[in-house]
């Protein structure tokens, strides 16, 4: 028995370290396949993470593309809207050269006929009877200088002597009565005018006392009797609106005109 028992012991523990031999080899291997895995995990997290990085900077550039996409239709439709800005502008450009040329044939024109109807103003104011006088010389004079200024328009120059020339159409259809001076026997007289139109022209003295009438033919000064100042009067009242308006009987200054009565 215990011989047996011994050889069963010496079996078993032959048997024991016999089996024992593999577990060894087993744990080093095992130890190895942990290893592996756990570099191959290592591996394949690295390998994900790159992955993700690469996905992720996949997502950042393809946004990136389609901002630049978007950016590109924004210029080229900037670009076309330039493009017909620009033509448009080199339109308008061309328009105004051409006005500007236009403009300044016209100019080239109205400058002569600006100064020929100054000359037409000048002969009416010298030739026709001196109602306001002053006045119109003053005008005339004030548009004369202002044909030499660089700082006014021309369409300002000609709108002036247009004025001018509404106003001259305006004596001949007015009654109108002003301060003024006449030379009557020698002496200057302070008196007050008033005018019917261009076909008569009287004055009165400032105590309406005396009164005188234009007469073109002669150019000088009439005086007039008492009995005619009376419509006189009345025409100055007339003027002045202190009398409503009605028949006034006035002497002519223009002798034509008295020939044709």
């Amino acid at each position: 028995m215990k011989e047996i028992v011994s050889k069963g012991a010496k079996t078993l523990v032959v048997i024991v370290a016999a089996m024992g031999i593999p577990n060894t080899l087993y744990a080093d291997d095992l130890d190895k396949a942990r290893a592996i895995e756990k570099k191959t995990n290592k591996v394949i997290q690295k390998a994900q993470s790159n992955v993700d990085a690469n996905v992720e900077a996949s997502f950042t550039l393809q946004s990136e593309i389609e901002q630049l996409e978007t950016q590109i239709d924004n210029l080229t439709l900037y670009r076309d809207h330039l493009t017909k800005l620009v033509s448009s502008q080199t339109s308008e450009l061309v328009s105004l050269e051409q006005q500007l040329n236009d403009i300044e044939d016209t100019r080239q024109g109205i400058v002569p006929l600006m100064y020929r109807m100054i000359d037409g103003l000048d002969s009416i104011i010298s030739q026709d009877v001196p109602l306001r006088k002053v006045t119109r010389q003053k005008r005339l004079e004030d548009i004369r200088l202002l044909m030499g200024r660089a700082d006014i328009a021309e369409a300002e120059k000609y709108r002036r002597i247009l004025e001018a020339y509404q106003i001259e159409i305006d004596y001949g259809t007015k009654l109108g009565a002003y301060p003024a001076e006449i030379q009557f026997e020698g002496t200057t007289r302070q008196v007050e005018q008033l005018y019917f139109g261009r076909v008569s022209l009287v004055a009165r003295s400032l105590d309406h006392k005396q009164f005188w009438v234009w007469r073109q033919e002669s150019k000088t000064w009439n005086e007039l009797s008492k009995d005619k100042g009376l419509e006189v009067n009345k025409a100055f009242a007339m003027a002045a609106k202190q009398q409503a308006p009605s028949v006034v009987t006035l002497p002519l200054s223009i002798s034509s005109i008295e020939k044709g009565l």
